[in-house]
């Protein structure tokens, strides 16, 4: 019976090696015990077996096999390969013009602040009813990239570098004043968020650094002196390892950041891309903590980051070939 002393071998091997997957050792079992039974041990040959043995050990290993579908998952690049995955809480799809949302920030409640990269309007988003209750004009048709709700005010990031601020945003006509900073369409400033135990705002820069290729700034405006930091107050080190090791700069990856926003329990810092989708962690000294690859089908273009309260998280979307759209997000520990 040397065909049955093969199978009986190969069986055997193949339970010891995957003892620790019960399940999938009980898959395999069950195949090849069926697979043998149906051709009667005559016409399935050896390298026939192995080759489907082997065709399920990768299925059964491969991401996608394990994905949890109602989990996006992402890749903790910090050095030790761990897996980690961030849960959708809830999806609101945007409004045709509001699919190319380029800026996210809470009100209250259930209200968003919004704007998009075209026109000079505010968008007051109520995510209870899913739909736009308000519209705000501050401006003429420009590339506008994020906002940022301060009490009454919202400011508002130009692509240029020029901010916006909207006052008395509740008043049928809010007054609107426009102030000038050192950053131009060069830096591409995208990030916009407010720093309240500073008073100021947080602006993150997508484009290079002016003579450096070793850090990308995070500026501060103060509100108090209506007047930009011509230094960064933070600097995001490209030379850090969640970012790739060796020299060769073509295989590094690298961080563009299009949002930014704080943790209003940790103080830490996130710092969204929406060129190639992830997500950076920095604490509120400037030092990287984690850096997440984010699912492109899901963040095809991450463009606006905020933070209710409570600490809960929101991201919005560029819309691409589906609406734009507004994601509340859990990171699971």
């Amino acid at each position: 019976m040397p065909c049955c002393n093969q199978y009986g071998i190969i069986l055997f091997i193949t339970t010891a090696v995957l003892k620790t997957w019960n399940e999938f050792s009980q898959l395999i079992l069950t195949i090849a015990k069926r697979t043998i039974k149906k051709f009667k041990m005559k016409m399935v040959k050896t390298p026939v077996l192995l080759a489907g043995l082997l065709e399920l050990f990768i299925l059964k290993t491969s991401d996608s096999f394990f994905l949890d579908k109602s989990k996006i998952e992402m890749e903790k690049n910090n050095g030790n390969g761990l897996v980690t995955a961030i849960t959708i809480v809830k999806k609101w799809d945007m409004p045709k013009y509001l699919a190319e949302i380029s800026g996210l920030s809470y009100i209250d409640g259930q209200r968003f602040a919004c704007v998009q990269d075209e026109l000079g309007k505010i968008f007051i988003y109520n995510a209870t009813s899913s739909s736009v209750e308000k519209e705000i004009s501050f401006g003429a048709p420009g590339d506008y990239e994020e906002l940022a709700v301060v009490g009454e005010t919202i400011w508002v990031l130009r692509a240029d570098g020029k901010l916006f601020e909207v006052n008395n945003i509740n008043a049928a006509k809010p007054s609107v004043k426009e102030y000038s900073t050192q950053l131009t369409t060069k830096q591409d400033p995208e990030g916009l968020c407010y720093d309240k135990k500073n008073n100021r705002l947080l602006i993150a820069i997508k484009g290079a650094e002016p003579g450096t290729e070793n850090y990308k700034g995070i500026y501060a405006f103060d509100l108090n002196s209506k007047k930009m930091d011509q230094q960064p107050v933070f600097k995001i080190d490209l030379q850090n390892k969640v970012f790739g090791n060796g020299s060769d700069k073509k295989k590094r990856n690298t961080i563009n950041p299009s949002g930014i926003s704080i943790h209003p329990v940790s103080g830490d810092m996130y710092i969204i891309d929406g060129r190639n989708p992830q997500l950076l962690i920095i604490d509120a000294g400037g030092n990287i903590k984690k850096l997440y690859t984010l699912n492109s089908k899901e963040f095809a273009q991450p463009e606006g980051i905020t933070f209710n309260s409570a600490g809960d998280l929101f991201i919005a979307n560029e819309g691409t070939k589906q609406p734009g759209n507004i994601v509340q997000v859990k990171i699971d520990p």
